[in-house]
């Protein structure tokens, strides 16, 4: 019990450490590489993933519409299902695994030969130089990479909806537009901007602090898998709970209705 309290005074630690940094500026020079490593390398991944659950969400739903005559509504479901709450978090699951592992994995090393001690006797801070453009990148580009996973969840329902169930293309559209609206896709990058943070804080953090050599970068690499994806749950059961309050204001809101 003694060793989580401490665990997570540091963790708060470090995350003021890292928002202190944020005030001095970002390191383009290392930045830039990591938005192509991070962002252009997991397009593919997350580009199958979505098109995937886009479409075994619509075989699963078409099997319970059909059997109350619903089926024309399969887009609502599946678009809503998508938008809201698959895409962020298997896009973010994904990432978890591909750039957090790999970001631990990295710290470690450098931790581990010496490399982390060397910048700071060079005078330049590891938190700056390590932390924060990994953070800033994952916090970017996770919404950026969550987009691309809706857009092909919804394609591959209404792909599997109208060519292997026979659903009317115009009746799919129909109701699916009717159904999502602009708050719906702000919910979904909003859950995004939190899990992208989350990974790119817990990722560092955890390779900052490993110890143990060789086999110490392996249980890194997998502890912060484990973390950040045990995080993006639980940001996503509160953040749910938070927008489930706020949704009907904030759709006529953005509807151009009243509060």
């Amino acid at each position: 019990m003694l060793g989580a309290v401490e665990t997570s005074g540091d963790f708060a630690m470090f995350v003021a450490r890292v928002a202190f940094s944020l005030k001095r500026g970002v390191r383009w020079d290392v930045m830039g590489p990591l938005l192509v490593e991070i962002g252009f390398r997991s397009i593919g991944v997350v580009l199958f993933t979505g098109c995937f659950i886009g479409m075994v969400l619509a075989v699963q739903a078409h099997m319970q519409l059909a059997a109350y005559g619903a089926a024309t509504r399969l887009g609502q479901m599946v678009n809503l299902s998508v938008i809201r709450e698959l895409g962020p978090v298997l896009a973010a699951t994904m990432l978890a695994g591909r750039v957090g592992g790999s970001i631990s994995a990295e710290i470690a090393t450098m931790r581990m030969s010496e490399q982390v001690d060397a910048l700071a006797c060079l005078g330049v801070s590891p938190i700056r130089y390590l932390a924060v453009p990994r953070f800033l990148a994952c916090l970017i580009l996770v919404p950026v990479l969550t987009v691309f996973a809706n857009f092909m969840g919804i394609l591959g329902g209404a792909i599997v909806a109208t060519e292997i169930h026979g659903i009317e293309p115009y009746h799919y559209w129909q109701h699916a537009s009717e159904s999502v609206d602009l708050w719906d896709h702000l919910m979904g990058l909003i859950k995004a901007f939190f899990f992208g943070g989350s990974i790119g804080l817990i990722s560092c953090y955890v390779g900052l602090n490993a110890t143990g050599g060789a086999r110490g970068v392996g249980i890194a690499a997998t502890r912060a898998f484990v973390v950040s994806f045990l995080t993006i749950m639980v940001c996503d059961f509160f953040l749910g709970l938070f927008f489930a309050r706020i949704t009907p204001t904030m759709s006529r809101l953005l509807s151009g209705g009243g509060p």
